[in-house]
């Protein structure tokens, strides 16, 4: 059986992730509808919004499937440079502007951009750059992983500064699944992991607001009109949308019962609107980008390639788990956004260009032929 080369992207892959976003842009409507209208005069606010992001992304996605990755290697150290700066720009009066309270966002001009999802980029690039070049000395501790945890630590500063630690959780787990791809020695990640575990557990303890979450993930009802009210309200969504649902855009919990339907809840909603069937759909497109992913950086000829596509992947995979997690109250809530599918410009925006980079990372893979 020989073996050959293909040109061509993956089109499972591509036609899985239209899929997810057409998927996202209609929800993002049903979701957001009432609010939208109450809070912007305009039932269109975030379908506009959403729709544009959506078109944007797709451009970015087209170019980056025709852009060879590997010259974003070369790109590394400045998308490094650029998303400290950009995250740095938060705390700047008059350019970094607050959302309930957090800095999470820059305001350039008509333009808003969230500096953490151009740092999950330049994290996956860099990482993925600099491991695929050192070869045997990946084993060692000083050049293998030392490097990549200071970079980690100092991105997840910033982050947890804005506060955004849910999103810091997600560079500490990227970090070290690329880390674990390119076969890093397991005892050196332990030894980091040591230290990260009970850090990150005494700032959620100190935090009143964390803390808070966590003990309403243990007994949502003990509160049930303030810390386990979100919790609930996604529950009774679940729950009640049944097999089948209650059809798109009949959901009764979207009428201000959940906050922000649109964004971090929004798994409840679709299974409110299009039930048990909805949700599994939902799960198992996901189930098959991911699988596609992995073949992909299974199969790529290079190392850079490969641990790129992993880091990819793995960014999806965790968000996805986790936001359907928090949906189904399977751990405390946190802020995290499901791919395609929640509202938000910079994340849909960054989702696709990773897709783009995936696509093209699948043009190289080799295929066995006769």
């Amino acid at each position: 059986m020989a073996v050959k080369r293909t040109n061509s992207m993956d089109f499972t892959l591509l036609i899985t992730v239209l899929i997810l976003l057409a998927l996202g842009v209609a929800m993002v409507f049903s979701a957001s509808s009432i609010s939208s209208f109450i809070k912007h005069d305009d039932k269109y606010y975030y379908l506009k919004s959403q729709g544009t992001y959506a078109l944007l992304g797709l451009v970015a996605m087209w170019f980056f499937s025709r852009f060879n990755y590997k010259r974003l290697g070369n790109m590394s150290w400045m998308l490094v440079i650029v998303s400290m700066v950009l995250l740095v720009l938060v705390f700047v009066p008059g350019i970094g502007f607050d959302s309930h309270g957090a800095f999470r966002w820059i305001k350039l001009g008509p333009v808003r951009l969230q500096p953490s999802e151009v740092a999950k980029f330049a994290l996956v690039v860099f990482m993925s750059k600099g491991l695929s070049m050192k070869k045997e000395k990946i084993r060692t501790f000083t050049y293998g992983v030392l490097p990549y945890i200071v970079l980690m630590g100092i991105y997840c500063v910033l982050i947890i500064l804005e506060p955004n630690k849910s999103m810091a959780m997600i560079f500490v787990a990227i970090t070290f699944s690329i880390l674990f791809a390119a076969g890093t020695k397991l005892w050196h990640l332990g030894v980091w992991l040591t230290p990260i575990i009970p850090g990150a557990a005494f700032i959620m303890i100190k935090d009143h607001y964390s803390l808070l979450r966590i003990t309403s993930y243990l007994d949502p009802w003990a509160d049930p009109l303030k810390s386990g009210y979100q919790a609930i309200q996604s529950l009774l969504a679940l729950g009640s949308g049944g097999i089948f649902g209650l059809g798109l855009g009949n959901s009764r919990q979207k009428f201000f019962y959940i906050p922000e339907p649109q964004n971090d809840f929004i798994f409840a909603v679709i299974g409110e609107e299009l039930g048990f069937i909805g949700t599994a759909t939902i799960i198992v497109l996901f189930l098959l980008l991911i699988w596609r992913g992995l073949r992909i950086a299974l199969s790529c000829p290079d190392m850079f390639g490969s641990l790129m596509a992993t880091g990819i992947v793995c960014m999806v995979a965790i968000q996805v788990a986790l936001n359907i997690a928090v949906a189904t109250v399977s751990i405390p809530t946190t802020g995290v956004s499901l791919p395609f599918i929640s509202s938000g410009g910079s994340s849909l925006l960054f989702m696709m260009i990773n897709m783009g980079v995936l696509l093209n990372i699948s043009k190289t893979i080799k295929v066995n032929g006769s």
